[in-house]
């Protein structure tokens, strides 16, 4: 049988394994580029991410599995369990590896090796990579790999990932080994070994395999360490990151969202000279238009904040964070494992929500789920983009930082704050138990590969755009329809009744002033009389002390589906309610525009826009979130314990901040 034949017999599947922070996932990436699809395991909802790897041409394509990763086989959470079902290949949907490739730290060779013998009593063929290999040659640490390959009889390389080095290399050997799987040297395969006879082998091994300088080497990461893992400055130069990220997101973005901006107004208006006057048109331009486009137009700053997040997990700084946390952590009740799910939060609750597996009490985990969505997710981002946009002015503090940046940047403090406080609170009360401790192994600092944060920050940003998307797209059209029904015949016949004495009294140039005026009052009054007018209306008394009008109330309602949903419904509601030229583009202005038509004031001012924007750090806002927590915890009683929660503390805050303000003479 040719090479060619044994590969093409079936599609050969490989696992990618190791533990957590070896550069498995940079790896993966490297292997597959954009050939890689991310999903769900069947009746779970951890993540499974199966690429395909192109090793020669006329060959088939065999798919490359990226596990979680995990310190054994002894699974103690569900991310471990996944991954011992997968190589006994007892996981729905998922076949039984061929290969599985196993990363180990390089620098780290004698700990990673406990997982290594674990892989060997499955009896699947292995292939060892000793990844970060840069970091062992720092040290002045020596690994024989020959010692690897004669004591362990199995195959071995080694890759810097980050970098690519060793990735040609790497396929290269994959190919040989699905060709002619290695096999372990006899003995070793034996299943069931004790924990104190793994450990046992490991020394023998080490102490063959690995030698260490005479005096460690203080290379310059652990100098680093020494700054950025300090008590004071670390927290310094935490809080000067979080500042330089959220200060770049407004003023990097400006130009691309003006562009996309531009882009939507013009398709609003072709749409509109295309399409034939009447419900049609208002539902492609004023529904599905202005809905979709005034939230993709904040997609720049979504993708700048992933592309941050990226590039500070390749570059080794979010383990530090986390460490530097800890302590905070450890004050709150909360394991030092729980900064990780809670960054995550920061993009989507969801995957945040799904990586609390990894924390083993359960106690722990579950107040860690009850805050996590209280983190400031990138679906709030359009919200605050918007009022801040509108209503916060751009002014200059200590003459480089921007009142707009520092805004945002305090709704996210703010998020912190209170999820911390929350994780207190429930920990001594609702969750009350023993603390554990945190173990964590920081990586070697890494010059970020900007191919691969790139990928990483697309991969994020598109799942946002789909997903999002298509919610506001369904959403966009049902509101559209709310809207603009039922039609309310009295009302059309007062208008076109004063339309008909305004063109009998008045001249050409007061009249087209009139009949704009007549026209904004009239899509007002029907609006008011449309289904989401009367729900509006409906909830408009316990949101009013909020500095809230029913037409927010609207917009509140619907965000329930997603929190980004509110800027869609504001759009479609200002463009039904606005002016007939209006298009998408111009929200911000219909929102500043707008007055109370009994007071004649604005009904949105600085301190409203900052209510809502306090409103959507704390409410959630979000149902997929929801069924989430339903998923992981097993029933309905804890997600509806924090559905009422936040809720209520988005209409205290909300409250707080609206009425203190007015208290302190804001308007």
């Amino acid at each position: 049988m040719t090479a060619a034949e044994a590969m093409t017999q079936k599609v050969k599947l490989v696992a990618l394994l190791g533990n957590p922070n070896v550069g498995k996932t940079t790896l993966f990436n490297a292997l597959t580029g954009l050939r890689h699809t991310t999903a769900n395991y069947p009746g779970v909802t951890v993540e499974k991410r199966l690429g395909k790897l192109k090793l020669k041409s006329g060959e088939e394509a065999v798919d490359i599995l990226d596990l979680p990763g995990t310190y054994s086989l002894k699974p103690k959470s569900l991310d471990e369990e996944i991954v011992c079902d997968v190589l006994k290949g007892a996981q729905p949907g998922t076949g039984k590896p061929d290969l599985v490739v196993l990363i180990l730290d390089a620098n780290n060779f004698d700990r990673n090796l406990y997982l290594a013998l674990q892989v060997l009593e499955t009896g699947i063929p292995l292939l060892l990579v000793l990844n970060m290999w840069d970091e062992v040659q720092k040290t002045g640490k020596r690994i024989d790999l020959g010692k690897i390959r004669e004591d362990l009889g199995m195959a071995c390389l080694t890759t810097v990932g980050h970098r690519g080095t060793g990735v040609p290399e790497l396929k290269a050997a994959i190919q040989a080994a699905l060709i002619q799987p290695p096999r372990s040297k006899a003995g070793l395969e034996i299943a069931h070994l004790t924990i104190a006879q793994r450990y046992a082998l490991i020394d023998r091994l080490a102490a063959c395999i690995v030698t260490n300088p005479a005096r460690p080497v203080k290379v310059l990461s652990d100098k680093i360490d020494d700054v950025l893992t300090h008590p004071v400055w670390g927290w310094i130069l935490f809080a000067a990151v979080m500042t330089v990220i959220f200060q770049s997101i407004f003023s990097w973005a400006a130009p691309f969202m003006d562009l996309i901006a531009s882009g939507v107004q013009k398709l609003g208006a072709i749409a509109a000279a295309v399409l034939p006057d009447g419900q049609l048109e208002s539902l492609v331009v004023d529904g599905v238009i202005a809905g979709v486009g005034n939230v993709i137009v904040f997609l720049p700053q979504i993708f700048l904040l992933f592309f941050f997040i990226a590039l500070f997990e390749d570059f080794g700084y979010m383990a530090r964070a986390a460490f530097v946390l800890d302590r905070v952590m450890k004050k709150v009740g909360l394991n030092g494992k729980a900064f990780l799910p809670l960054l995550s939060s920061f993009a989507c609750a969801i995957p945040g929500i799904m990586a609390t597996r990894t924390i083993q009490d359960k106690n722990d985990r579950l107040a860690t789920i009850l805050v996590a969505p209280l983190m400031s997710c990138s679906a709030r981002l359009p919200v605050y983009a918007l009022m801040i946009g509108a209503f916060i002015p751009p002014v200059r503090i200590f003459g480089f930082l921007d009142l707009k940046g520092l805004t945002l940047l305090s709704m996210y403090f703010l998020s912190i704050f209170t999820g911390l406080a929350m994780a207190a609170f429930f920990r001594k009360t609702l969750l009350k138990g023993e603390k554990t401790p945190f173990l964590l192994e920081l990586p070697p600092y890494r010059i970020p590969r900007l191919p691969n944060v790139i990928l990483t920050m697309w991969d994020r940003g598109k799942e946002f755009l789909f997903n999002a998307g298509s919610i506001i797209f369904c959403i966009s059209i049902i509101l559209w329809f709310l809207v603009s029904y039922p039609k309310n015949e009295s009302v059309i016949k007062h208008y076109e009744h004063l339309r008909g004495k305004a063109a009998q009294s008045l001249v050409a140039g007061e009249l087209q002033d009139r009949l704009t005026q007549i026209d904004h009052e009239e899509a007002g009054a029907l609006l008011k009389k449309s289904y989401a007018g009367r729900l509006g209306q409906w909830i408009e008394p316990v949101i009013r002390p909020l500095g809230f009008d029913w037409k927010i109330g609207v917009g509140l309602v619907a965000s329930f589906a997603a929190r980004e949903v509110l800027v869609s419904t504001l759009a479609i509601i200002y463009n039904v309610g606005g002016e007939a030229n209006e298009t998408s583009a111009d929200l911000r202005t219909s929102l500043q525009r707008e007055r109370d038509p009994v007071t004649g004031k604005p009904v949105y001012t600085p301190l409203v826009a900052l209510a809502i924007m306090v409103f959507f750090v704390l409410a959630c806002q979000c149902m997929s979130t929801v069924a989430i927590v339903r998923r992981e915890t097993g029933g309905w009683g804890w997600p509806v314990f924090m559905l009422t929660y936040m809720t209520a503390l988005a209409w205290t805050g909300a409250f707080v901040t609206y009425q203190g303000g007015r208290l302190l003479g804001v308007e």
